[in-house]
């Protein structure tokens, strides 16, 4: 009787769980048995292992095979475990040395012929493996993602053969290739829109503080536009983020390239998009489209138009950036600490004042879509208005260059991390005063301004946060009254539900 031993690693969310795999041969009538709370697509790796163990040209045992799984309790799907089950059999068979398994992690799908066959989620396990020391060994197709983690110890091969071959020392195996050339600056400029302006400055804000930003305009006015550069305003995601982030995708079968490394995500879901494509969920949870945001922007246009039960789904993301996805085989964890950036028409038929064809009360129940505590997630509202006569003929960039305000933007950020230890927007409510540098008169003058407009305490922490905020990027220690003005004024859709609340009575 022999017995072998094969590090792998499964797959449970964004984690990489290690997996022994055990293969002993025993006496009795041949057999092949997996144990270890295998899915049906592991069950199946019998019929790969057996056709590509004799098409590489090694023997077979007609022996009682039994592999294991270990632990247990943990759930194994996907085709991933195909070629270290195939090693075990060949280490357990005295084909293969047991010392050219030490140290070393395996994962791969077999191919009929012996080929080795790119497996998804691959990331967690790399990253997982890499601290824990180990050499890994993945199939040729998995390279690029191997490459986004330089220093681990990554071997690559295209088959079950020269995989063997490269185990024995026979003939070299290569690693990852190299990283391509760090990515060119957007050729989309925040300046190359047309006017704007108090739109481009609300930006800046959002960017400097993470604040969740909402843009209400009729259609045509560039507010898909504006959204699309907010991802370029935000500085390039550390390493330890981009691996997250990167973990994500390759969870979801995104893998991202070395060049997209750090750079921030931006999402754009259509609004018919379910509560699972959003928050993620299925039979084997997968992430979802905030999580695939993570360290980035999620931007919902035509926010009414999507589900109310959907939007309502992302509050409690919003607030703890994460989403938690129970099964009754596993409950999982995603992060999802994303930037949420939306737009909308303020009417049924897009617009207001004067030109609108809408009557108050159907505006009201236009708006009654969007529920008063989802609302209150955004950090600021604002009017973006269509352009004055003659403004598209200029042909001119106008205001700062995305490269000027990203500047800005990281600066902000810096004073912010030095004095609180996290950004504008995450302060707690009972942060909020003299410590960040807002004044008590600051604070009456708000809690007034509050009262006025008869919002919410959490809309008034939000109003002290942008006003932060603004003072950050004036270079200011101490929030003023103008800047608590500024922010008071980035409240369009509150002045916008008061003044139909007077006009309906």
């Amino acid at each position: 009787m022999s017995l072998s031993r094969v590090l792998s690693r499964g797959q449970l969310g964004i984690e990489a769980p290690r997996v022994t795999v055990e293969v002993h041969l025993g006496g009795g009538l041949p057999s092949f048995t997996i144990v270890g709370l295998p899915e049906a697509s592991v069950r199946e790796s019998r019929e790969r292992v057996r056709a590509a163990l004799q098409m590489a040209g090694f023997e077979f045992p007609a022996r009682r095979i039994t592999v294991n799984l270990a632990p247990a309790d943990l759930p194994k799907q996907g085709g991933r475990f195909d070629l270290p089950i195939a090693l075990g059999i060949l280490a357990a068979s005295k084909q293969l040395p047991d010392s050219c398994l030490h140290n070393r992690e395996f994962y791969g799908e077999l191919s009929l012929s012996g080929a080795l066959r790119p497996i998804p989620g691959v990331l967690p396990a790399i990253v997982a493996g890499h601290q824990a020391g180990h050499r890994l060994y993945l199939p040729e197709e998995n390279g690029p993602e191997a490459a986004l983690v330089s220093d681990a110890d990554t071997q690559l091969s295209p088959s079950l053969l020269a995989l063997v071959a490269g185990l024995l020392g026979q003939q070299p195996l290569p690693g990852p290739p190299a990283a391509s050339a760090p990515p060119q600056p957007s050729e989309h400029c925040l300046s190359d829109i047309i006017g704007q302006g108090h739109a481009k400055r609300a930006l800046m804000i959002a960017a400097a503080g993470h604040h969740h930003l909402l843009l209400m305009g009729p259609p045509g006015t560039g507010k898909t536009l504006l959204a699309s550069r907010l991802a370029s305003l935000l500085p390039p995601l550390t390493t330890e983020q981009a691996l997250a982030v990167a973990a994500i995708h390759s969870v979801a079968g995104m893998s991202r390239t070395p060049a997209q490394l750090h750079q921030r995500p931006f999402r754009g879901p259509h609004h018919s998009s379910s509560a699972a494509s959003l928050v993620g969920g299925g039979s084997i949870p997968q992430p979802g489209e905030i999580s695939l945001a993570h360290h980035g922007v999620l931007f919902l246009d035509e926010l009414p138009e999507f589900a109310r039960t959907v939007l309502d789904s992302l509050r409690e993301p919003l607030e703890s950036g994460e989403v938690v996805i129970s099964r009754a085989s596993a409950k999982l964890t995603f992060p999802a600490q994303f930037q949420l950036v939306a737009a909308m028409n303020p009417a049924p038929s897009g617009e207001t004042g004067q030109h609108s064809r809408d009557t108050p009360e159907q505006i009201r129940r236009y708006l009654s879509r969007l529920s008063g505590p989802f609302l209150d997630r955004f950090d600021l509202t604002i009017e973006v208005p269509r352009l004055p006569p003659g403004s598209l003929t200029q042909g001119q960039r106008e205001g700062p260059t995305s490269d000027e305000v990203r500047a800005l933007v990281a600066a902000a950020r810096q004073r912010a991390l030095a004095r609180q230890g996290c950004l504008n927007q995450a302060l707690a409510g009972h942060r909020l005063g003299p410590d960040v540098g807002i004044p008590a008169a600051g604070l009456q003058y708000a809690e007034r301004a509050v009262s006025k407009l008869g919002l919410s305490v959490r809309a008034f922490h939000r109003i002290l946060r942008v006003s932060r905020t603004i003072a950050d990027l004036a270079g200011e220690d101490q929030v003023g009254k103008a800047h608590m003005a500024e922010a008071l004024g980035y409240r369009a859709m509150d002045r916008l539900l008061k003044e139909l609340s007077s006009m309906t009575g």
